[in-house]
């Protein structure tokens, strides 16, 4: 029997990268998920390589119609949810003097705006003794330049986990964050030049980028009855870069 057994999970930003193969991981271990994304095209696609107890639903974080859509989905389907894996996210390398309006804005309404009201959101069908995790990133304590909104909009998910699982203890309702370090994505080679991908990697101790097979890894736990003890952690995952 898989450690997600007939658990119902919603994903975020499950199109494709880490989200994507944590969420291939929760199908593998028993689960139904329901994943999101903001291109339909991808997210078919997704939902093609999942293969089974899928349901893929096009929706952008930042946008509240969006959110409550998705879970009148997940109502309608299944009636309940005991993991959300809170990943959608965005970043965007712009230095200090050059941040605009724009930028900041695009930012925080995805990664802390659209974060809190995803999980606030679900709540109303979140059984009691779930499980909810957002994605940090060890960016928000590593100071790279060029990233100080980036990071602080993943810094805030740490302040939200320890008030958030304050206010959920009677319901038993875990709350963490999984902040990944230098991963291998789609999207890292859409950002970064060859050039800015080995400066990163040249950070990892082991000498090597992680894999999104890896987060899923951490993910699986932190959804699982595995960490029933584990609450308001920030879990790093990226080869000990965060530490030294």
């Amino acid at each position: 029997m898989g450690k997600l057994q007939g658990k119902v999970a919603v994903v975020t930003g499950g199109s494709s990268g880490m989200a994507l193969a944590s969420a291939k991981r929760f199908v593998e271990e028993g689960a139904y998920v329901f994943i999101t994304g903001r291109r339909q095209e991808a997210l078919d696609e997704a939902v093609k390589q999942i293969g089974r107890n899928v349901t893929g639903v096009r929706a952008d974080s930042a946008n509240l119609d969006d959110l409550d859509r998705l879970f009148e989905t997940v109502k309608r389907e299944k009636g309940k949810i005991d993991v959300l894996y809170a990943s959608a996210g965005t970043g965007e390398a712009v230095p200090l003097g050059e941040v605009t309006e724009q930028h900041f804005d695009k930012t925080f309404d995805l990664n802390t705006r659209g974060t809190l009201f995803t999980v606030q959101k679900a709540l109303p069908l979140f059984n009691d003794g779930g499980s909810i995790f957002m994605t940090g990133s060890i960016a928000s304590v590593k100071g790279f330049p060029d990233f100080s909104v980036y990071a602080g909009s993943k810094a805030a998910l740490h302040a939200f986990a320890r008030g958030w699982l304050n206010e959920l203890k009677g319901r038993k309702i875990r709350v963490n964050v999984l902040s990944p370090g230098q991963i291998a994505t789609p999207i890292q080679e859409q950002l970064f030049d060859e050039a800015t991908i080995r400066a990163f990697e040249s950070l990892v101790p082991r000498g090597k980028m992680g894999k999104p097979e890896e987060i899923a890894a951490a993910a699986l736990f932190l959804a699982s009855d595995d960490s029933s003890f584990v609450n308001g952690v920030e879990l790093y995952v990226d080869g000990g870069t965060a530490a030294i």
